[in-house]
């Protein structure tokens, strides 16, 4: 995934692993994060590899508070994990108000492929086709794997790519 030269936003960013693959890249990345354990750890990780990334405790459903723009937004499992169906599409609109047009939305998500009832919410392509419908391309959607900490150590998931219009 190839961030664009205006910024990079890894929103629901965790320890800040992909945060910090951007700003290795020499590109201006910003990591947010509603657990701010996970964000003390991705600051650690940026001092100590010495690079220069912004990360911040902040819920996801006001993004816009933060008044910027990001070019490209990479999502790791953070669509899935709204659990009520009202904050996905208030997730989307925060994502729209923080893009240009023309900026990217590149989303992995748990996937109704998977077997069983274990783990997060699993989306359905037409869950993401419908969440985007409006002021957005959907570009792509694959299938694709995601790496988990419990056996087995992948599950099925959706690679997204989506352009703000």
């Amino acid at each position: 995934m190839a961030c664009w030269p205006g910024g990079c936003l890894d929103a629901g960013c965790g320890t800040g692993e992909h945060a910090l693959m951007a700003a290795a890249l020499g590109l201006e990345a910003t990591g947010f994060d509603v657990a701010a354990t996970a964000i003390a750890i991705a600051n650690t990780k940026a001092h100590d590899r010495g690079l220069e990334a912004r990360f911040l405790q902040l819920n996801a459903l006001v993004l816009s508070s933060l008044g910027e723009q990001f070019d490209t937004i990479l999502d790791c499992g953070l669509f899935h994990s709204f659990g009520d169906d009202d904050d996905r599409p208030r997730f989307v609109k925060e994502l729209r108000a923080s893009m240009p047009v023309g900026g990217h939305y590149y989303m992995l998500c748990f996937s109704d492929r998977q077997a069983g009832d274990w783990g997060p919410r699993r989306i359905r392509q037409e869950e993401i086709r419908d969440s985007f419908a409006e002021g957005w391309t959907v570009d792509s959607i694959q299938p694709a794997k995601i790496d988990i900490t419990i056996d087995p150590h992948q599950a099925e998931a959706w690679l997204a790519v989506i352009t703000r219009m």
